[in-house]
C-alpha cells in the first residue's frame, strides 16, 4: 500500500517552504487549501491528529511529552562561561552556544555536542537536558549548535535531505566545523569527543556518527532515525510512521547509546532498532537485557552489547510508556519526561567509557 495515496506532495513541500504550514496540513489531512484549521499554541498541550503529530516532528512541532515555553537563563555558576559563537564555511553559518564549567583549568578534557529538536534552541535544549549541569559536575564542554530558522521553518535539523547527509558537505559541515573550532579554541581531548541529539538532533547526530567516525567517539539518539532513513519529504514521513531503509553500517561498530519511548507516536520506535543495526554494524557482540524502573515510576528495558573485553560497545534503552520526549529532563525545558531515567547521566556514562584511538 502506498504512503499518502491521492496527496500532491509537491504542492505539500511547496506550501511547507512557503511558510504555510497550515494549509499543507490541510492538504494532508484532506486534500483541501482553503480555510485551514488554526495552529495549536505552543504554550498548551498539542491536540492535533496523529498523522499530523508526525508531520509535525519533521517540521517542527514534536507533539508528545511537555510543550514548553522559552525558559528562564539558568543561573551560570562562578567561575563557568555560556557564551554564543558562530561558524562559517561553504555551507554557511550557525551560531552555536558553550558551556565552560567553572573546573575547566586549561587541561584536555571531553566534549559534548548537543544537537536541539525541531522548535527548540540551545539555551530551551540546554535547560530540558540539564547538560550544563553534569558538565559542573564532571568537568567538560558542551557546545550546543542552533538551527537557523531560514535553514528549516521550524528550526529542525534537515535530517531527511540527502545534501545534509554527507561528510564534508551541507549540516554535517557545519556541526564538525563547530566541533573543531572549539577543539582549537579550548584545550579538548581529542579522543573523547561525543554527539547526541534529540528527535530531528537525533537524527542529525545519527547522521554525524557515521560520516565523521575519526571525530567522534560514540554518540547518543533520542528518538531519532539511522542515517539514510530517509531521502525527501515524502520517505520521511514514511520512516517516521514505520520505519526507513536505512543500511546496516560498515566498518567498525561505532558506540552508540539509544534512548526511545515504546508509546512514541511521532517517531516509530522500530527506527531505534535500526539506529542500533547502523552502528553495530557486522561486529559479534555479547548480549544482556536487563529491566528496571526510575525513581519517578518507568519501566524500562536496557540492552547491553559489549565486546570480548566486557566494555559496552551498544546500548538501547526502551522506555514503556513513554513518549516523544527526553527521559529525565528538566521541565525548565520543553519536550521532557522528568519521570526518568536520567538519559543525560546515562549518556555520559557511556560516552566515558569510548575514546577513540590512532
Amino acid at each position: 500500500m502506498s504512503f499518502l495515496p491521492n496527496i500532491d506532495m509537491k504542492e505539500v513541500t511547496r506550501l511547507t517552504r512557503g511558510g504555510k504550514l497550515g494549509e499543507a496540513m490541510a492538504l494532508l489531512q484532506g486534500g483541501r487549501t482553503t480555510a485551514p484549521p488554526p495552529a495549536p499554541s505552543l504554550h498548551s498541550p498539542l491536540t492535533l491528529p496523529a498523522f499530523s503529530g508526525k508531520l509535525s516532528g519533521l517540521l517542527g512541532r514534536l507533539p508528545a511529552g511537555r510543550t514548553g515555553i522559552a525558559p528562564a537563563p539558568a543561573p551560570i555558576p562562578a567561575g563557568a562561561r555560556f557564551e554564543e559563537f558562530s561558524f562559517s564555511n561553504q555551507a554557511g553559518s550557525r551560531a552555536y552556544k558553550l558551556y565552560v564549567p567553572s573546573l575547566y583549568a586549561g587541561e584536555p578534557v571531553p566534549l559534548v555536542v548537543m544537537l536541539h529538536g525541531c522548535t527548540q534552541s540551545p539555551d530551551d535544549f540546554a535547560a530540558g537536558t540539564r547538560m550544563n549541569e553534569l558538565a559542573e559536575e564532571m568537568g567538560f564542554l558542551v557546545v550546543y549548535p542552533g538551527q537557523l530558522q531560514s535553514a528549516n521553518m521550524q528550526k529542525c535539523w534537515n535530517w531527511f535531505s540527502p545534501a545534509d547527509q554527507a561528510r564534508d558537505q551541507g549540516e554535517p559541515s557545519l556541526i564538525a566545523g563547530i566541533t573543531r573550532q572549539v577543539m582549537m579554541a579550548f584545550e579538548v581531548d581529542p579522543a573523547s569527543v561525543y554527539i547526541a541529539g534529540l528527535s530531528a538532533g537525533g537524527a542529525a547526530a545519527a547522521i554525524m556518527g557515521a560520516a565523521y567516525p575519526d571525530l567522534y567517539s560514540a554518540i547518543g539518539v533520542h528518538s531519532g532515525l539511522a542515517c539514510g532513513a530517509a531521502r525527501d519529504m515524502p520517505s520521511a514521513f514514511a520512516a517516521m510512521r514505520q520505519g526507513g531503509p536505512a543500511s546496516r553500517g560498515a566498518g567498525r561498530p561505532v558506540p552508540t547509546i539509544v534512548f526511545h519511548g515504546d508509546s512514541d507516536s511521532t517517531v516509530n520506535p522500530v527506527n531505534g532498532d535500526q539506529v542500533i543495526a547502523q552502528s553495530k554494524a557486522s561486529a559479534d557482540l555479547h548480549i544482556v537485557e536487563k529491566s528496571g524502573v526510575s525513581e519517578g515510576g518507568t519501566r524500562f528495558t536496557r540492552r547491553i552489547e559489549a565486546d570480548p573485553s566486557g566494555k559496552s560497545v551498544i546500548e538501547h534503552w526502551v522506555l514503556h510508556g513513554a513518549g516523544h520526549a527526553w527521559s529525565g529532563g528538566s521541565s525548565a525545558g520543553s519536550y521532557t519526561d522528568p519521570r526518568g531515567p536520567d538519559a543525560s547521566r546515562e549518556m555520559m556514562r557511556f560516552f566515558l567509557q569510548h575514546h577513540l584511538t590512532a
